[in-house]
């Protein structure tokens, strides 16, 4: 868990770039799934980079304890220790796009959404990836 942070942690001065962080976890700027992907490596619980799309099908079914993986097609985000790390501006999509904690709470997902809970174990970190359909 202190690893996924510190991941996080690390990437909250690094820009917005499309792509960043798909080739290799170490990159100038990180989109989304880069940016996922980079902490999800710092943890232990991935060895490449994933797309939102592979975020889709990643891990098993069941309950998250400290890593929530959000992933719709284009889209990824989690939350982390109760913490939403998103590349998407809180403030209605004005802001700037980047990777970066947001204590604001957003609603994760509206009603009419196909929610699908899965967990990946390893280590003793659970991840619990919800994917979504709008």
């Amino acid at each position: 868990m202190k690893r996924a942070i510190w991941a996080a942690n690390q990437l909250r001065s690094k820009p917005y770039r499309y792509g960043g962080g798909h080739k290799s976890f170490k990159d100038h700027g990180y989109d989304c799934s880069g940016t996922i992907s980079y902490v999800l490596a710092a943890a232990g619980l991935i060895s490449t980079p994933m797309s939102s799309t592979e975020f889709r099908s990643y891990g098993e079914r069941g309950a998250g304890k400290w890593i929530t993986i959000y992933a719709r097609e284009g889209h990824t985000f989690a939350v982390i220790a109760g913490l939403r790390l998103d590349t998407t501006p809180f403030d209605r999509y004005t802001g700037k796009w980047a990777p970066r904690w947001q204590t604001v709470y957003r609603p994760t997902a509206t009603s009419g959404c196909d929610l699908q809970v899965k967990s990946q174990l390893r280590s003793g970190l659970v991840a619990k990836i919800v994917r979504w359909r709008t």
